[in-house]
């Protein structure tokens, strides 16, 4: 973990960029206190896939039939 103070940051911006791009984590700092962290941006999440558990589920053709253990809260 890398830290600097603001001035430091202002004038290494580029360096402390690719710091951060290269997997080292930069913290910013104001009068010896951390302020702000660098972190890369994530990129988009991969799109969802339709239908990649066709097949794989099956509903009994009675899922929606009273239990018999509730029968008594039926009446």
């Amino acid at each position: 973990m890398l830290q600097v103070n603001i001035h430091e940051a202002k004038t290494n911006l580029s360096k402390l960029i690719q710091k951060v791009v290269d997997g080292e984590e930069v913290i910013i700092a104001k009068n010896n206190h951390p302020i702000v962290k660098l972190t890369l941006v994530n990129e988009s999440k991969p799109k969802r896939r339709l239908g990649t558990a066709k097949g794989k589920i099956k509903i009994s053709d009675d899922f929606d039939e009273p239990l018999e253990d509730f029968k008594e809260y039926m009446q």
